[in-house]
């Protein structure tokens, strides 16, 4: 899903004071996946390489992004500092490799996420996806991101399968940006029944006006 050769800019390491854990066991561990140019930081390879530490796939499987969720990185889009790495050990009590695998790893299904925190969540998979200073995505990793986020019952699959094959099949949107993003999230959830849209006292951005006449347009060929 994502380029495994991209880097990001470099960012400050900080100093706290960490309970619970083993603080140098938790920087070694970060060594491990840190950027051999910048130790502060883990680009997406060292994204990639924390994928292969916990044996799973970092390019297909969910259970990352929660992790990165979870251990609160927010600072810069495709990285990870090392004080938000330090942080999110103590967070979530895990100084090796083991805990993760075996304590932190079961915890991570997208299911186990009310939908105040999903919400959250599906926000931080679009803000940490983009690219440098970029505000969008571009089609392919959007149309990838949400087959991979919202797989599963957090929505009916029609819906989800009805807008991929909008975005594929409509040559305008090259690129999302996050109020699209979350706006079709919200529409799923806020708007079941899609007889009762009227598209003239919509709020929602004109890409869910073309989305609904694209769905209607395919109840008629029915």
């Amino acid at each position: 899903m994502w380029n495994k050769n991209k880097k990001r800019a470099t960012s400050s390491g900080g100093s706290s004071s960490l309970s619970g854990i083993n603080e140098a066991a938790a920087e070694k561990m970060f060594a491990e996946i840190a950027d051999p140019d910048d130790p502060q930081t883990a680009n997406m390879e060292g994204i990639f390489t924390l994928g292969e530490k916990l044996d799973i796939d970092a390019t297909e499987d969910i259970r990352i992004l929660v992790l990165l969720w979870k251990m609160g990185v927010r600072d810069q889009p495709s990285q990870m500092s090392k004080q938000e790495w330090l942080q999110g050990c103590a967070s979530l009590q895990a100084d090796s490799w083991d805990k993760f695998r075996n304590t932190v790893l079961p915890s991570l299904d997208t299911g186990f996420l009310e939908q105040p925190d999903f919400k959250d969540f599906y926000k931080f998979c679009f803000t940490f996806s983009r690219q440098g200073t970029h505000k969008s995505l571009d089609k392919e990793l959007t149309l990838a991101l949400l087959k991979l986020v919202l797989s599963g019952d957090r929505i009916p699959k029609d819906r989800l399968d009805s807008f991929t094959s909008f975005l594929e099949e409509n040559s305008t949107y090259t690129h999302i940006n996050l109020d699209q993003w979350t706006s079709f999230l919200d529409f799923c959830l806020e708007v079941q029944d899609l007889s009762n849209y009227d598209e003239s006292t919509s709020a929602w951005p004109v890409m869910i006006d073309e989305y609904v006449d694209f769905m209607e347009e395919l109840q008629k060929k029915k």
